[in-house]
């Protein structure tokens, strides 16, 4: 079975992905809780009196778990009906909205909004990475903080990538392999899955196709939201792809 996220500007994980996500990013070490103390101290030093946040495209809630022991008003924005799904089961009292990154509306503002893991690198253009910047903006309050993790630029990209994962506990056993090709400023990743636990074996596929945004893309972006923006690099954290921090005007 192919799940075929190549729909541009978007990023809809079939029942499928969902329910290995979590056991294999957890498997494979994703420093989830660190990644949000990353992000809340960023918030911290630019708006030190911050008590909410909005994460978007926040997937299985596993940031929002750390985010919230920090912040304690937070709220998630999901796309996929089974991310956020799991998202709602881990985190009762939180509310996970369903919603596009590039027109959502919830009806208020945050002290500090995030989208990490590389969500806008589904926009298919600068069009829609300017939409789902400018949305995210119109829900930070002024003062607040805008945080969005960039997908690889165009000259830290490997053509060709070949990515694998052999994780096994609890008797279950997920091995993943994957190659991301460029074509111009797209990457078009295919993932084969093998899944084997009490159920039997079964092999799915997931193919997502990525841009290839410059900074000065990005930082367009963030200015055209009315935001002043700053890229901070981190490399022993979120895969050294680093941070757009902007501060809303």
């Amino acid at each position: 079975m192919t799940t075929d996220t190549s729909v541009r500007g978007s990023n809809v994980y079939g029942a499928e992905v969902s329910e290995v996500y979590d056991f294999l990013y957890q498997g494979r070490g994703k420093e989830y809780a660190k990644e949000a103390e990353v992000v809340a101290g960023l918030v911290r030093h630019r708006n030190p009196l911050a008590a909410s946040l909005l994460d978007v495209a926040c997937g299985t809630g596993e940031h929002l778990a750390t985010l919230k022991a920090i912040f304690g008003d937070v709220e998630g924005v999901e796309l996929s009906d089974t991310m956020r799904a799991t998202a709602r089961r881990k985190l009762a009292d939180v509310p996970v909205h369903g919603g596009d990154i590039r027109d959502f509306d919830l009806g208020r503002t945050f002290d500090a909004v995030c989208s990490l893991y590389s969500t806008v690198g589904y926009m298919a253009s600068t069009a829609e990475l300017d939409a789902a910047v400018a949305t995210m903006a119109r829900h930070v309050s002024p003062g607040g903080v805008l945080i969005v993790e960039p997908w690889y630029f165009p000259g830290r990209f490997r053509d060709g990538h070949i990515g694998d994962d052999i994780i096994r506990a609890d008797g279950r056993t997920v091995a993943r392999v994957a190659r991301s090709v460029r074509v111009g400023d797209s990457v078009r990743q295919e993932a084969h899955y093998i899944v084997a636990d009490s159920a039997g074996i079964r092999h799915f596929d997931h193919v997502q196709v990525f841009t290839l945004f410059e900074p000065a893309e990005y930082v367009a972006a963030f200015e055209r939201a009315g935001c002043t923006v700053e890229y901070v690099e981190r490399d022993d954290i979120l895969a050294g792809r680093g941070l757009f921090v902007g501060t809303k005007r």
